[in-house]
């Protein structure tokens, strides 16, 4: 696959278009988000911090591929993603979260995969100092003493009598295990190795945004003044080399590195999908469940707008962070948010409904299609199974009858409509082992139209 600063927008929404059926719009304007973020990095550096994202409003109803695309854009820019829902946020005073949390929890992503980016990096040569103390471990080096006489024979076949000190005979034997241990002879031999505890708990402390959980570790504040407790484990080699060589890889790695780069990666790369922003859309009436609706607006501007959030790795700045926030706006309008936040997302796109058309693409079509997983599934049982065009367009259609005789969950429908029609394959399967199953647009007519035919039923099951 191309690299990000490789991929124009059209081959960004070719990208998306491998996994999320239509909306074309919202494709076309996230990658156009993206590659600006792309350009901005090459701007002039005083121009650079001038350069404001585009933040994006997804107005569509559940199911038809917001989250998703925004899931797969950060993907595709190996950027930090975060999905939270304003719901979960309120005002000082009222029970929920800092929204300055937000921000924490995007930087603990971040670190995360820059760690592992690291580790792979350093992969062959932890694994090569993992086998080096597993050799430590499986042949320990023996005390010092006085050499021995060893026969040896010269090429003309005269034995003579030679002195072979412990440390010579250590080393012969030691580069014979190692042998051993690289041709994966010794993998079931079990060994006992010395693995890390966690010598401190987790603590609280208060943050400047009020009672937040910092995950603050005394053993990270006071680095060496306590030594590390350690625990003898026995395991296999195979498994033992796995934790030795994770061990090894965190301590060939920058982790302060790897710190900066991963806060660098939050303030250029971060994307923050806000779901359900309708919800705290409208103005509150003054007291009730809804009173801190506005107030949910407010802590968020900020934090949108561009502030310096303190983290436990340091302040994040927040002004370049792409913002994608997503609503159904059954009830209320984007117009309904308060007029500055309503600044900060200039962006704004309609995402179609899915008809029974777009359900067939999606069955068939997407390199993660839901076929293609139940299909692949099967297979490790020795099954192959296979769907004919017209049981899919069949399912295609129910799924579409069902949302709209009942709630339109968009897309998600169809995971309902197969786990109910391959249920009892899903359950015969182990032991019949038939070899080889087709659905046909006849069993799928058996199994379901009972179902939808009756709205009481099809509410319940589909």
């Amino acid at each position: 696959m191309l690299e990000i600063e490789e991929l124009t927008p059209r081959q960004i929404v070719a990208e998306l278009d491998k996994y999320i059926v239509g909306q074309k719009k919202a494709k076309k304007s996230v990658a156009i988000a993206l590659r600006n973020r792309w350009r901005r990095l090459r701007v002039q550096q005083d121009l650079r911090e001038e350069i404001m994202p585009n933040n994006i409003i997804m107005i569509g109803p559940t199911g038809v591929g917001k989250t998703e695309i925004a899931r797969r854009l950060a993907r595709l820019a190996k950027a930090p993603f975060i999905k939270v829902e304003a719901t979960k946020f309120t005002e000082v005073g009222y029970v929920g979260r800092d929204v300055e949390s937000i921000i924490r929890d995007l930087v603990d992503l971040a670190l995360v995969m820059v760690k592992s980016e690291k580790v792979q990096a350093v992969q062959a040569q932890a694994q090569q100092n993992a086998n080096e103390r597993l050799l430590d471990y499986l042949l320990p080096e023996p005390p010092a003493s006085s050499p021995q006489r060893v026969l040896s024979m010269h090429e003309s076949g005269v034995g003579e009598v030679q002195d072979e000190s412990p440390e010579e005979r250590y080393k012969r034997s030691r580069e014979k295990m190692r042998n051993q241990l690289i041709d994966g002879k010794l993998e079931d031999r079990m060994v006992e190795i010395e693995v890390p505890t966690d010598a401190f708990p987790m603590m609280q402390v208060i943050s400047p945004g009020g009672i937040e959980e910092m995950g603050v570790n005394l053993q990270d504040m006071f680095g060496g003044m306590f030594p590390k407790k350690v625990k003898k484990k026995k395991m296999k080699v195979a498994e033992a080399r796995r934790v030795l060589a994770n061990e090894e890889a965190q301590k060939l790695i920058d982790h302060e590195g790897a710190v900066r780069e991963a806060i660098d990666r939050v303030q250029n790369s971060g994307i923050v999908f806000l779901d359900e922003i309708d919800k705290v859309a409208g103005k509150s009436k003054g007291s009730g469940p809804d009173v801190s609706r506005e107030g949910v607006q407010r802590d968020l501007l900020p934090v949108v707008e561009g502030t310096t959030v303190v983290t436990k790795y340091g302040t994040v700045k927040t002004d370049h962070i792409l913002f994608i926030a997503s609503g159904a706006f059954h009830v209320s309008k984007p117009s309904d948010l308060i007029p500055e936040l309503q600044g900060r997302f200039p962006i704004r796109v309609e995402l179609d409904n899915l008809n029974a058309d777009d359900f067939f693409r999606i069955l068939t079509e997407p390199e993660n299609a839901l076929l293609k997983q139940y299909t692949a599934m099967l297979s490790t049982e020795d099954v192959k199974l296979s769907f004919t065009d017209d049981a899919i367009r069949e399912i295609a259609e129910i799924a579409y009858k069902v949302n709209e005789r009942t709630e339109n969950i968009g897309a998600r429908r169809l995971h309902t409509v197969l786990t109910t029609l391959l249920e009892d394959i899903l359950f015969d399967v182990p032991e019949k082992r038939q070899g080889k199953l087709t659905v046909d647009k006849a069993l799928v007519e058996e199994t379901l139209e009972g179902i939808v035919a009756d709205d009481d039923l099809s509410r319940y099951i589909l």
